[in-house]
């Protein structure tokens, strides 16, 4: 019974008593205790290594001189023996651990539409079904409702225009987006100062867009992404979806479940949204507009293509100065200077004059297609010839 409650065997209770009777107390403890043990590395074989350390590798860390050791001394130990002895021998001085800082969290904004969360997520949604895209995740900070679900091949300046566009001609225009510090969002060269087209959208729109520091932070749309990882990819699977363009049909009758399964109500039940005004020009906001400089020959570069201006009295007026390109969702460009319109007859190439007049919006998506197609076709020939990949993101 005794052998039975304290968990041995009779034999070695036996064994315990007989110890205990010839030691008393001390009888009990491991036999191995002050003794050396048997893993022990030899003392000269440690004063040879760290001879070797000192001679050869005084500066390294020790994981770069466990692989000195064992490539060019053909010895072998382990990191973290390398690192105890070094440590030991005031040859390395451990780095103190950083107290995690606790990530405290956020009270929830109060009405919906008073902050947004938008972020994107690149999965494979279709399994092995279809290739990986992107799914845009417009989430309500008040509530956790998913205000918009769209899939798209990335995350562009294009994709998040046209998400954005849908959102607000629904609900409106909300006080606050919250976002990442993706190249889409913020300017992440210290050297510059300019906006991106995303935020001077969004400052026409007047609509505050603030970067999130951590991913932590905006944690209602990552867990979005978490759980539509997990149970969409499985409603898709169901329903036979395979294309972003049947995902996208289908996004608004899951955002209704996913809203009636995990939303919350929010503190208070006034919707914020402001409607869009009549100076809301959404085709003339959601644009692409650069700025380029105008050359002696009626010339500019745009996408690593050289555009032809017509040549006319106000055209002159534009050599030696910059003009605004304006490019729509649809890839139709206009050329402004000082709200004025210019022409454009076509663009060069290999020394070739290609004629095309872009005084319409038709002419002007046929002529932006074929030169885009001829980019397609020369990255490939680059990928094939050089055996890597070479992209441009138009």
């Amino acid at each position: 019974q005794a052998a039975e409650h304290l968990g041995v065997t009779p034999r070695h209770l036996s064994r315990l008593l007989k110890r205990y009777r010839d030691f008393g107390p001390l009888g009990m403890c491991n036999r191995s205790r002050g003794k050396v043990s048997n893993r022990k590395l030899p003392t000269h074989f440690i004063r040879n290594v760290l001879n070797i350390i000192r001679e050869n590798y005084i500066d390294f860390g020790p994981t770069l001189v466990r692989e000195k050791l064992e490539q060019l001394h053909k010895i072998t130990l382990g990191k973290e023996t390398v690192r105890r002895i070094m440590i030991q021998d005031n040859l390395w001085a451990p780095r103190k651990k950083k107290v995690a800082k606790a990530q405290q969290p956020r009270p929830l904004r109060a009405c919906i539409g008073e902050l947004i969360q938008i972020d994107g997520s690149h999965h494979r949604w279709f399994e092995d079904r279809g290739p990986a895209c992107t799914a845009l995740v417009y989430v309500d900070d008040a509530s956790s409702r998913i205000m918009q679900l769209q899939f798209v091949e990335s995350e562009s300046t294009f994709s998040y225009f046209e998400a954005t566009r849908d959102y607000l001609e629904m609900y409106g225009k909300p006080l606050t987006f919250y976002c990442d510090k993706a190249s889409v969002f913020r300017v992440n060269r210290r050297s510059v100062n300019n906006n991106t087209q995303f935020q001077r959208a969004m400052d026409e729109l007047n609509i505050k867009l603030i970067s999130a520091e951590t991913s932590s932070a905006k944690g209602r749309v990552e867990r979005a992404h978490k759980t539509l990882q997990d149970r969409l990819v499985k409603e898709f699977r169901l329903r036979g979806i395979n294309t972003m363009a049947a995902a996208n049909a289908f996004a608004k009758e899951y955002m209704e479940d996913y809203n009636s399964r995990f939303a919350n109500v929010p503190r208070l039940s006034h919707d914020v949204h402001r409607p869009l005004e009549d100076s809301d020009d959404l085709d003339s906001i959601f644009t692409i507009k650069t700025t380029h400089r105008v050359s002696k020959s009626l010339t500019f570069q745009y996408k690593k293509v050289s555009f032809l201006i017509v040549d006319t009295e106000v055209s002159r007026r534009a050599i030696g100065k910059d003009i605004e390109l304006w490019q729509y969702l649809d890839g139709y460009l206009e050329l402004r200077m000082n709200n004025v319109f210019l022409s454009c007859r076509g663009y060069l190439n290999g020394g070739q004059i290609c004629i095309n007049s872009l005084t319409s919006r038709d002419d002007s998506l046929k002529f932006i297609s074929r030169i885009f197609k001829r980019i397609e076709k020369a990255k490939a020939r680059f990928n094939n010839l050089h055996g890597r990949s070479y992209n441009v993101i138009l």
